[in-house]
């Protein structure tokens, strides 16, 4: 997309080899006891799990400070540099290190989720991304965005916990919720294999619904949506007595009760027989037995 990889470094130097060899040209390959013959840059960006960023901006700056003791002469005057990280949990003072060292901080988190390096990559392009920091690090952060052809929105900064929490309920809970679903379908008699493929085009069918605009409550379908009670009296019984994990029923239920908000807010046909069948429903989800 225009930029010039010049280095790249993962925990193990072989690590990091294999994935520069993935560019073309490849970059400089380091593992992570190789920082200080890193190259300058004005830019860099620090992907590593949250739990590590801290740890690696302060290895940096004490890279960078080592450097600034060994000069004979001052450097010329640059603009400042920035460096990015990717997470969606961390604000940038994560990595404050840096900043004594004419860094400006940000944050740039892809919303797009990635399982596979080269899909992952190509996901990257036209998604959404959140940007928090310093105002040269967010115009930098932008300019990227710009280059994948993604679109960027920023957050209180203080609301990234939240933030990322509603990414992981979109996306990472969702694969987990799947998974649920596919296993009581072998209970049912399926091979995992066919699971999976009959319940994937209901699934898509539902993220479509969704893309066309539509509020989630429009977008429900299903015995909530209807306000089926005698459907979700069947399932209330089936479940921990045909697919009892301990944990099935209470995610069911919870995801009801959000459900039933739905259905009240889709307002339905609004007739008292309807309303009552809510009132009946939200009992069921409340009585355990």
């Amino acid at each position: 997309s225009g930029y010039a990889v010049v280095a790249l470094v993962a925990r193990r130097a072989p690590h990091a080899r294999r994935a520069a060899r993935t560019l073309s040209p490849p970059p400089l390959a380091r593992g992570a006891t190789q920082l200080d013959t890193l190259p300058d840059t004005d830019l860099l960006l620090i992907t590593t799990p949250d739990d590590q960023i801290a740890g690696v901006a302060a290895r940096l700056a004490r890279v960078f400070a080592a450097r600034d003791a060994n000069r004979v002469s001052p450097l010329p005057r640059r603009p400042a540099r920035v460096v990015l990280h990717a997470s969606g949990a961390l604000v940038s003072d994560a990595l404050a290190p840096l900043a004594a060292h004419a860094f400006s901080l940000g944050s740039l988190h892809p919303l797009v989720s990635i399982s596979d390096p080269r899909s992952g990559a190509s996901n990257l392009r036209g998604a959404f991304y959140c940007l928090e920091g310093e105002a040269r690090a967010r115009a930098a952060a932008n300019k990227i965005v710009r280059a994948l052809g993604g679109r960027s929105f920023s957050i209180d900064a203080r609301r990234k916990p939240l933030y990322h929490a509603a990414a992981v309920m979109s996306a990472g809970h969702l694969v987990a919720l799947f998974s649920l679903a596919t296993e009581m379908l072998v209970r049912c008699g399926l091979s995992a294999r066919q699971a999976s493929r009959v319940l994937l085009p209901l699934a898509a069918s539902t993220l479509e619904n969704l893309s066309r605009g539509a509020q989630p409550a429009s977008a429900l379908t299903g015995p909530f949506a209807r306000a089926d009670v005698a459907t979700l009296r069947r399932h209330r019984s089936a479940l921990p007595r045909e697919f009892d994990t301990g944990e099935t029923l209470p995610v069911y239920v919870a995801l009801g009760r959000h459900a039933l908000r739905l259905a009240r807010a889709r307002g339905g046909r609004g007739d008292a027989a309807s309303r009552a069948a809510l009132a009946e429903i939200e009992a069921l989800l409340k009585d355990p037995r």
